[in-house]
């Protein structure tokens, strides 16, 4: 259906959520790791609403902070002090009076979906006002709809009687209004309520005593709870988790275990890749076409070319990997590596704000931070560059076609030339030029016979 007039968003998340027993406000609590309020804002995108605004109140900061990074185009409104659903719709009203209808939704409900929006909007194009509404089994705190000959209410469970709370049908704190509506309802919005706090549901009784076309529509409940506590929250997050996943395992992505899988909603795979039990991928990860990533793998921020693989029990945050790379397993990667094609990175290797070059190998039991390596590099195990040197990170550059023996220290700031070999236990403070040999460390030393010397003269002196 064709909606003649555009439709603005009003998002209310001003609310602290006492149940949550934390300090920051409710519709920033994590849900895969991604603020509620960040699904609210994708599904309303979704359903081609871009003209947004939020109200913000308790922690306002918080939600202010997240919106400049992540949608500065929606505008933020601060209801100073809390008075209730309405009075957090009366503080917008220089923002609503420049707009044609407005649709307003509650910021703690991280299921609602583009279709649901959509559909709710076509159902309610002709009203002055509309409102969604669903049936629970458990209605619980939820106002509920009260349908009678002259017309239709909400009456908020506080305020409902005994009659009123044995009603399944519940408000699901979405609506869309004409702005001329709303604006002459909020002029007349009072407090006479248990509460003393201005209830937007009041606008739906006031509309219907006008006269005014009111329409409820009724949805399916599937997407519309809203979040009040940690354990509705841990549930959600679940629920999310499973819609997520099936999404892409029908665009081919193979989760051997999906109750173990976890994927953030800003995960990307751009093609089949296959996830083994107890992995998880978070932020604005990609995962390139043929990707493995073995059970114990967590990647945060990550871009996974195609065909790398994560052996298991890899750890990585704001990583690049190339095609072909293969990585641990048990090995950590973070702050802006870069591993270049047919690269690795094995057991028990930590790699940190390093460039890997194409081919090289730092196979096992090696620390490299701030480092430039280049291609067809071989890094002996137990190698480290000590970067630190207690005021300033300095960089290690090895060239291509080194081979670094077992065992040496690289005291950065230092420069190893293409091709050359470092023996193995060096402590390299010096630069390195191209093809040389370089040992740092101390000459052997063998004395024969001392061993049985040494034992001779400790049993002597045992027995005097």
């Amino acid at each position: 259906m064709t909606r003649p007039e555009k439709c603005s968003a009003l998002i209310l998340a001003a609310g602290k959520g006492t149940r949550m027993q934390s300090a920051v406000p409710k519709v920033m609590q994590p849900l895969l790791e991604e603020p509620m309020l960040y699904y609210v804002l994708r599904a309303l995108r979704a359903a081609g609403i871009d003209d947004i605004a939020v109200v913000a109140g308790h922690g306002g900061q918080h939600v202010e902070a997240w919106l400049a990074q992540n949608a500065p185009d929606a505008k933020v409104i601060w209801q100073k002090e809390q008075l209730g659903t309405g009075h957090a719709v009366m503080t917008a009203v220089d923002w609503i009076r420049e707009r044609d209808r407005i649709l307003v939704v509650n910021g703690d409900m991280p299921m609602i979906t583009e279709q649901e929006i959509g559909s709710f909007l076509d159902h309610a194009d002709a009203a002055d006002a509309a409102f969604m509404t669903c049936d629970l089994d458990e209605p619980a705190s939820y106002g509920r709809v009260v349908r009678s000959g002259s017309g239709v209410r909400i009456v908020e469970a506080k305020d409902a009687s005994p009659e009123q709370l044995r009603i399944s049908e519940i408000n699901a704190g979405v609506y869309v209004f004409a702005v001329p509506t709303l604006l002459e309802g909020l002029s007349g919005l009072t407090q006479n309520n248990s509460q003393r706090e201005y209830y937007i549901v009041d606008l739906i009784s006031w509309a219907c005593r006008r006269g005014l076309n009111v329409v409820p529509v009724k949805l399916g409940a599937e997407n519309l709870a809203g979040v009040n506590n940690p354990l509705e929250l841990a549930a959600l997050s679940l629920k999310m988790r499973d819609r997520l996943l099936a999404a892409w395992m029908l665009k081919g992505v193979k989760c051997v275990d999906p109750s173990t899988a976890w994927v953030s909603p800003r995960v990307v795979f751009h093609g089949e890749a296959f996830l083994s039990p107890n992995v998880q991928i978070w932020g604005c990860s990609e995962i390139g076409a043929g990707c493995r990533l073995g059970s114990g793998t967590i990647l945060r921020r990550c871009i996974l070319k195609d065909n790398v693989q994560c052996l298991g029990y890899v750890v990585a945050e704001d990583i690049v990997a190339e095609e072909n790379v293969k990585m641990g397993p048990f090995c950590f990667l973070r702050d802006g590596t870069h591993l270049l094609r047919d690269s690795f990175a094995g057991k028990f290797v930590e790699i940190k704000n390093s460039e890997i070059g194409a081919g090289t190998k730092v196979p096992h039991l090696s620390y490299m931070g701030d480092a430039v390596i280049g291609a067809e590099t071989n890094i002996g195990a137990a190698s480290v560059t000590c970067n630190y040197d207690g005021v300033n990170k300095n960089k290690t550059r090895i060239g291509d076609r080194c081979f670094i023996g077992s065992d040496t220290m690289f005291v950065a700031p230092v420069n190893i030339g293409d091709g050359a070999v470092i023996g193995a236990g060096s402590v390299i403070t010096r630069d390195v030029p191209a093809g040389a040999l370089a040992v740092a460390r101390n000459r052997q030393v063998v004395r024969e016979g001392w061993a049985q010397r040494k034992k001779a003269e400790r049993e002597k002196n045992m027995e005097a």
